[in-house]
């Protein structure tokens, strides 16, 4: 057994920078459509995913393909509303919102992955690192992944 002092929290802080954008958000779809059974809201606590829920509702009422640019912009730390909202939330409230949005992509109330799209080798990579890892590492790596995106909240009473 390999013993290692980087924890499953900061791969995941680390793990997604190599990625392009649209394959971070490849990785997270995959990661909760596999894993997403046993990742559920009841993970981060009923306030986090009523606050999750909130930026949810807002990014569902947009068109499709400003749905995606919202995702981008996460993913990137674009200095925009929604990202900074996003920025603003816990680790696990975090998780709570790409678990809706992962829900909200079957339901077709958010953009699907495009039929062509195609995962990169390094993606396909670092998804089964993630299958092979137990429930608790598996959360973690998801929480240390999400937790660096958005931008930073503004300072004072603005978001």
């Amino acid at each position: 057994m390999t013993v290692t002092n980087v924890s499953a929290y900061d791969q995941g802080k680390e793990a997604l920078e190599g990625l392009k954008t649209d394959d971070q958000l490849a990785l997270l779809w995959f990661v909760y459509t596999k894993l997403g059974k046993s990742i559920t809201p009841a993970a981060p606590g009923a306030s986090g995913s009523e606050i999750a829920q909130g930026l949810f509702n807002q990014v569902k009422e947009l068109p499709h393909e400003q749905q995606l640019q919202v995702m981008r912009e996460i993913v990137e730390k674009a200095n925009t509303q929604l990202s900074r909202q996003y920025g603003s939330l816990s680790p696990e409230t975090k998780l709570a919102f790409w678990y809706f949005l992962a829900q909200g992509m079957e339901s077709g109330t958010i953009i699907p992955m495009p039929p062509d799209y195609e995962f990169p080798a390094a993606g396909t990579v670092l998804l089964g690192r993630i299958e092979n890892m137990d429930f608790q590492q598996q959360i973690d790596f998801l929480r240390g992944a999400v937790l660096v995106m958005g931008a930073e909240p503004a300072p004072g009473a603005a978001i």
